[in-house]
């Protein structure tokens, strides 16, 4: 799945130091890591869905990750939704193709915050990292 794809290699923009490096130079903004909504600044967010798309496709394309603009401009879109509180989980697991495991009873936990809501949703679904010792 290609949106798999552009999550692996947003990922690894915050593992590997050399790539993010790289996408920092590409970008022109921001500190090339775009890993998750909490990194991507606004700068990023607009270099990312406007003209730099395509370059930014190719420059992951050099680095063995494939995927369109318009999946990029999905993705990062996604994110940046979620972020803001205007898409639910649900919605964004879709998007995302990935599913949320909603038997744990802590998923249904309201969080005020987008940011720590994101924080939460990432790290189930992608680290699997549950939240029964959160100390909020």
């Amino acid at each position: 799945m290609a949106t798999a794809q552009v999550l692996a290699f947003m990922q690894k923009t915050a593992e590997d130091a050399a790539l993010r490096e790289e996408l920092e130079a590409l970008l022109g903004v921001g500190d090339g890591n775009i890993s998750g909504a909490a990194e991507l600044d606004s700068e990023e967010l607009a270099a990312l869905r406007g003209e730099m798309a395509p370059k930014v496709v190719d420059f992951a394309s050099q680095h063995g990750f494939e995927f369109s603009t318009n999946e990029l401009i999905q993705v990062v879109d996604s994110f940046a939704r979620h972020q803001a509180g205007e898409m639910s989980d649900d919605e964004f697991s879709g998007i995302l193709g990935v599913t949320v495991n909603s038997s744990k009873a802590d998923h249904t936990t309201k969080v005020a915050n987008p940011l720590q809501r994101l924080t939460r949703y990432l790290s189930k679904t992608y680290l699997g990292i549950g939240t029964d010792e959160e100390s909020e």
